[in-house]
């Protein structure tokens, strides 16, 4: 009996009903925005946000986001969705974000906070999960920030990952997986990957647990005063015989010697900790799982940046557990106007040209007729500007 394909529109549909959107925010509804983001009123001369497509764009109203508005400032806003644990489950933060005054000195990143995060006094001090996306600042600092905060402490990603530079819209994504794995991508390009451990600056924390659960373990081992209490340790004077072949025979190992039964008021003495260290750990898996980029209170997303000048738009929010929704979202928003975008720019960019050629002719047709105070008129106030 044959079965029926299943049509395209049902896999997708599929597709949504299984990913979990926690956050998602298009600002399609007009002023109803500042419902849902609180300015933080911790600073009075913190700049301000409007809602704006910009200059040039792709689709008026879709490429509505919130932009900054005053030069020379810090910024703080933030939004507040249910919290939830990305323990276990892959977590994915992505959005967009355009310079269109091509961006001199300042960011364009987002923080996810806990829950808890005072909303009303967000400020650089407040505590963040994440923070990632691009920072811009002369011609040394053009980067893609991943910070992830982990024991009380932030930790950025090792590797130097380069951001976008012109005055377009771009879609930014980061992927966290539980198997300790990441990814970066940029317009929907994956530019830098890899794990978790290896990647940021973790190695002294790994270091001090690792520490810290051994001497646990030795120290416990010290107290068993069991009557019946016998140890088998690695005879440390023992060396691998001069004919061992280790291809035919395996590995060698040092004969196993057995402590004497314990006695009280006695000390398990004749164990090297070194030795029974090693011992333990090849019984035993160190170090296996971490919560490396995983939060339990994940509940807020915010701006909380500093720009020399202003004009970035930050639109198309999204955190949900699923790659393949995040990658469709971002083929729906970004995807469909980055094109009439470009084409909207390349007409202006024209149309600018020409009007310069066109005042350019007639200054000069009125320099040579006798108009040259109006005409350096003109040309004084186009130079304040």
């Amino acid at each position: 009996m044959a079965v029926a394909p299943v049509p395209l529109w049902a896999v997708c549909v599929l597709r949504v009903a299984l990913a979990t959107v926690y956050f998602q925010e298009e600002f399609l509804d007009g002023e109803r925005w500042r419902n849902r983001w609180v300015q933080s009123t911790n600073d009075s001369q913190f700049g301000h946000f409007r809602l704006s497509s910009g200059k040039f764009y792709g689709h008026k109203e879709k490429d509505k986001g919130l932009q900054t508005t005053q030069n020379g400032r810090f910024y703080a806003i933030s939004a507040r969705f249910k919290p939830f644990s990305n323990k276990g489950k892959t977590l994915v933060v992505q959005y967009t974000v355009k310079h269109e005054q091509k961006m001199d000195c300042g960011g364009g990143y987002v923080k996810i906070f806990p829950a808890d995060v005072d909303q009303k006094n967000l400020n650089g001090k407040s505590q963040y999960y994440i923070m990632f996306g691009p920072d811009i600042c002369g011609f040394d600092i053009k980067k893609v920030h991943v910070i992830l905060h982990f024991k009380n402490q932030y930790h950025s990603n090792k590797k130097s990952i380069r951001c976008k530079v012109d005055g377009f819209t771009h879609l930014y994504a980061l992927v966290l997986r539980p198997d300790l794995t990441y990814e970066v991508k940029i317009d929907g390009q994956s530019i830098e990957s890899g794990d978790i451990e290896y990647d940021w600056n973790l190695t002294s924390l790994k270091k001090m647990e690792k520490s810290s659960a051994e001497s646990k373990d030795w120290d416990q081992a010290k107290d068993d005063k069991s009557q019946d209490w016998e140890k088998h340790f690695l005879d440390a004077s023992a060396s691998k015989p001069s004919d061992w072949n280790s291809e035919l025979d395996g590995d060698w190992q040092a004969p196993m010697l057995q402590k004497p039964p314990y006695q009280d008021g006695l000390k398990p003495e004749g164990i090297d900790k070194d030795v029974w260290l090693h011992q333990k750990l090849k019984n035993t898996h160190y170090l296996t799982e971490y919560d490396l980029s995983e939060f339990e209170n994940i509940g807020a997303i915010g701006l909380e940046l500093w720009q020399v000048r202003s004009g970035t738009i930050f639109d198309n929010f999204l955190i949900t557990d699923d790659e393949e929704y995040a990658e469709n979202f971002g083929k729906a928003t970004w995807g469909e106007t980055k094109g009439p975008e470009r084409e909207m720019d390349a007409i202006q960019a024209k149309e600018e040209v020409k009007k310069a050629r066109e005042e350019d002719e007639e200054e000069l047709l009125m320099g040579r007729f006798g108009g040259h105070d109006k005409g350096f008129q003109r040309f004084h106030r186009r130079d304040e500007f």
